[in-house]
């Protein structure tokens, strides 16, 4: 599992973790995380959820992609 995730947050080389992706991962957790939340005290809007994950995998999609030549061979 360790090894999984260190794939996922690490840039071409598997070594240099990336700020882009772990900032995605984090802003994903974090929008999960407060609608698991809101459902257990009110009703949520799954509108709006879904809007804020699109958003995030826009955004954290194109943080990767415009960054892909700084990254260590």
């Amino acid at each position: 599992m360790k090894e999984i995730v260190r794939q996922l947050l690490t840039g071409k080389d598997g070594v240099t973790y990336d700020i882009a992706r772990v900032t995605w991962l984090l802003g994903t957790i974090t929008v999960i995380a407060l609608a698991a939340f809101e459902v257990s005290t009110a009703q949520i809007n799954l509108r709006e959820l879904a809007e804020s994950l699109g958003i995030i995998s826009a955004a954290g999609g194109a943080s990767t992609m415009m960054k892909k030549d700084t990254e260590p061979q």
